[in-house]
């Protein structure tokens, strides 16, 4: 059975795509396309399943047309619409620098006290700032001089968080 912390959301499958079983898929992290990955976890009806991946081919900068192993059929392929797709995070620990997406749910600590500042919660990119948003709210700039190490493994990150940043 896969958990949920063994995974990270990557997009969602939209709709069906023709009548031999391909769907689109909105991604927010095209990982599966920079690793070799043999599958992706789909959420169905509240429950992680692994889709092995026939074949893809991207639409757009946000968009692929994705064709899953023993989905064939346009009636298949439309029971998948609406599911989150997720990514296994042992598969992407193997890019060398891990996408925004994959940190979510990482630990935070200040570099220099070596304090625990929280866990990430959600990644903001909708100003020009990309934000950590801590999972009490709080907010840490996703700057890449303000990050001194991230441990894939332990899932932390190391930060030089400036002083009164936490306070706000």
């Amino acid at each position: 059975m896969i958990r949920a912390e063994e995974v990270y959301n990557i997009g969602r499958i939209g709709k069906t795509h023709g009548v031999k079983g391909e769907v689109t898929m909105q991604f927010t992290d095209d990982v599966f396309d920079a690793v070799d990955a043999d599958f992706l976890v789909l959420e169905v009806d509240g429950i992680l399943v692994p889709f092995f991946i026939e074949e893809y081919r991207m639409r757009s900068d946000s968009v692929a047309i994705m064709k899953f192993c023993d989905v064939d059929t346009q009636e298949r392929a439309s029971e998948l619409t609406g599911c989150g797709v997720f990514f296994p995070r042992s598969v992407a620990d193997e890019v060398e620098q891990p996408s925004l997406a994959a940190l979510v749910g990482y630990a935070i600590t200040d570099a220099a006290t070596h304090k625990s500042v929280g866990s990430i919660a959600a990644i903001d990119q909708q100003t020009a700032n990309t934000l950590f948003v801590l999972d009490d709210g709080r907010l840490i700039p996703a700057v890449a001089h303000l990050i001194e190490h991230i441990d894939a493994k332990r899932q932390t990150i190391e930060m030089n968080i400036p002083d009164g940043l936490l306070e706000i």
